[in-house]
């Protein structure tokens, strides 16, 4: 009887850990705790690196805008400046995407710039059109994007790949070439449809592009329960079936989960997957992820912490301080409806916002022979 009644005390006591849940305060304030690290990160990057990166560049301008969205405080001075570095980046490299060969990086550098800008409401008449142009033309014989690349989780993934293409034809759409265009997002429908994941980074892209290419209700919603079923005891997501938890595969998990999942802030996964987000956070306010990825460039410093691994954790912080805001409910942002539920001759809003800079050199990244860290990892 003694050793029943302990039981039920330990049982008691752990359920109450379990259901103990961060509340919105304590949500927003692990948020503010990070910005200012994502801040530093990508202004720091610019200063160091001339090119665009995905990793400091457009995920933390994606998370920054999510927060100023939230009513949360953000330099946006600095968030001026990082779109104004992408747009001189993409223009340094406009006669490669008129030719048809792309920047350093490809197609998944020009999808997640125009990504970055579409974040920020930016058109600009004279780049963003070219660069469309040529992911539209990119691989034309093939179902889907694809990119060779030998640093997970998104460098060399054919889903991420292939949704950052899908997303920059939908925010950037070129009504001259909309039959085109709808074709490929068919192809690439039937694609991901007909393709099983392999990993985290796979069945989180393959679920966006199911939904922006207007997937029936039923697939995406066994793409969710997949996801689901991933979700470990620990309430977060690893990278790999043989990896531990971390903050990049949970935060990228539910911030997708919560949008083009459309699972309701208050499902048991979710409050799970928050609350992993939450007490994985460091101190400082940043997570920490451990990079699987091989190095090919020159190391350098942006400002963010966590050394060799900065480049997989501030992608990783980013995506957290994403699903922690979402997971707060919606905020002015629009979602992935996809060619096949709206207008791919329609503009999806913002402002035209010419910056006209001086084009200085950066050879490594729009010859097209070497590439950037143009992707979330190291």
């Amino acid at each position: 009887m003694r050793n029943c009644l302990i039981l039920l005390i330990a049982c008691t006591i752990c359920h109450g850990a379990t259901a103990e849940e961060s509340s919105d305060d304590q949500i927003r304030k692990a948020v503010q705790a990070a910005i200012p690290w994502l801040e530093k990160g990508s202004a720091g990057s610019s200063k160091e690196h001339k090119c665009f990166t995905c990793h400091n560049h457009a995920l933390p301008v994606m998370a920054l805008f999510e927060a100023k969205q939230h009513g949360l405080s953000v330099d946006e001075p600095n968030l001026e400046a990082q779109l104004e570095h992408t747009l001189t980046f993409l223009k340094r490299g406009e006669q490669q995407y008129r030719s048809g060969k792309g920047q350093g990086g490809r197609v998944l550098t020009a999808g997640y710039a125009l990504w970055a800008l579409d974040a920020g409401a930016i058109r600009s008449d004279d780049i963003t059109p070219h660069v469309a142009s040529y992911i539209l033309n990119d691989q034309a014989d093939q179902d889907h994007w694809k990119k060779s690349g030998r640093r997970p989780p998104s460098d060399g993934n054919e889903f991420t790949t292939t949704y950052v293409a899908l997303r920059a034809l939908d925010r950037f759409p070129l009504s001259a070439h909309r039959e085109q265009t709808q074709q490929r997002f068919r192809a690439a429908g039937n694609w991901a449809q007909t393709t099983p994941p392999r990993d985290t980074e796979d069945a989180v892209f393959r679920l966006r592009t199911l939904s922006i290419t207007g997937s029936a209700p039923e697939v995406i919603r066994s793409a969710v329960d997949n996801l689901l079923q991933q979700q470990r005891s620990d309430g977060g997501w690893a990278q790999t079936s043989d990896m531990k938890s971390d903050a990049y595969a949970t935060g990228t998990v539910l911030a997708t989960l919560l949008q083009d999942g459309q699972l309701p802030s208050d499902h048991s996964a979710v409050r799970s997957g928050v609350q992993y987000l939450m007490t994985s956070q460091l101190e400082d306010g940043t997570w920490h992820v451990v990079t699987r990825a091989d190095g090919f460039q020159p190391y350098y410093e942006s400002g963010f912490p966590h050394g060799e691994d900065q480049f997989i954790s501030i992608a990783a912080s980013s995506w957290a301080v994403t699903a922690l805001l979402r997971s707060l409910g919606p905020a002015k942002q629009h979602s992935d409806s996809g060619i096949g539920q709206s207008d791919p001759g329609g503009e999806a809003g913002g402002k035209s916002n010419q910056v006209q800079r001086q084009h200085q050199d950066c050879q490594r990244c729009t010859s097209g022979t070497a590439e950037p860290a143009n992707s979330p990892e190291r």
